[in-house]
């Protein structure tokens, strides 16, 4: 089996100083590349900043043989975006990657959670992927393509409470990748979303008690079955020049790798379609049997784009 290089490549990478952006980092210096550990240094909950994290990949990278600088620009401030992807340019003369991985949490039933909070969850999570995106996309349209990975979750789902701020911002995450997968092929531009299965400060063990009302000693173990090392191989796959996939949302983590996607029915029509209607025909609305992927393919063709009856375009059809 062939590994898979990326001798030459230079990859930005935002909140690469912790956790899941950490094993990135190392990994893909590992294989060839050229590092921009870019980490503000927050907490888990935004708040604060200093230097140490990124500066500490960056030593680790360099005592391995490997090259890598550190950037300490916010992803929340357009101008942070711009300056992350500067360094990439003036320290390496290129650049060829992007992993969207930057995060901040704090769950909190809906009702507890402040306005603020939802403001600032949407700051870091979706703006701060769509500034960097941004930021890079010029260049990589100017240079003829590039990589970008962002960081999903499988949290808007709906499948725990408490995620309403976090599983929203996420939820907008996906919706930008799937959107910038339409419209990124015709300038060799390939976006994709990974969602990691992982243990780490942002799903310590006093984070999972709280979610879930138990002992934070009923989750000790978790970091033993879902390091970040374990879901690393999903994004580093994701963001290889092989990689054939755009617009595929893979989550990963101890030792799974699977896609996710959002997918449609063929449902029920009819020329005059009441409530009636529906109630009487529920079972097969709802039926997804024969369900197939709604948008950008998975091998940069579409797969699945729904027409109304009749034969006209939905708003979700680009072709």
């Amino acid at each position: 089996m062939t590994e898979l290089r990326f001798d030459g490549k230079v990859v930005l990478i935002t909140g690469g100083g912790r956790g899941v952006g950490r094993s990135h980092a190392l990994s893909l210096a590992s294989r060839g590349a050229k590092i921009v550990v870019a980490d503000l240094g927050a907490a888990v909950d935004g708040s604060g900043a200093a230097n140490g994290p990124a500066d500490e990949v960056v030593a680790e990278i360099r005592a391995a043989g490997g090259e890598a600088v550190a950037s300490y620009e916010s992803v929340a401030e357009e101008a942070g975006a711009q300056k992350m992807v500067q360094t990439a340019l003036d320290s390496f003369g290129r650049l060829d990657v992007v992993i969207n991985n930057a995060g901040i949490n704090g769950p909190q039933l809906f009702e507890d959670h402040t306005a603020e909070e939802f403001r600032r969850f949407m700051e870091v999570h979706y703006l701060g992927t769509a500034n960097v995106c941004r930021a890079a996309w010029a260049h990589f349209m100017k240079n003829g393509g590039g990589r970008i990975v962002n960081t999903v979750s499988e949290g808007p789902l709906g499948i725990h409470e408490m995620m309403t701020a976090y599983g929203g911002a996420k939820g907008g995450v996906i919706a930008l990748t799937l959107t910038l997968a339409s419209e990124g092929p015709k300038y060799g531009i390939s976006v994709n979303g990974f969602s990691p299965r992982v243990a780490t400060r942002m799903s310590s063990p006093e984070v999972m008690s709280h979610v879930y009302g138990k002992p934070a000693e009923a989750f000790a173990k978790l970091g033993n079955v879902f390091p970040p090392e374990l879901c690393s191989p999903a994004a580093i796959y994701l963001a290889h020049e092989s990689c054939p996939l755009n617009g595929a949302l893979l989550a990963c983590g101890g030792g799974q790798v699977l896609r996710m996607a959002i997918m449609q029915n063929q449902g029920y029509t009819s020329e005059n379609l009441t409530a009636e209607e529906i109630a009487a025909n529920i079972d097969q609305v709802v039926d997804m049997s024969g369900a197939l992927n709604v948008g950008v393919g998975t091998l940069g063709g579409a797969e699945h784009k729904p027409k109304l009856a009749g034969g006209n375009k939905t708003s979700l059809e680009t072709a």
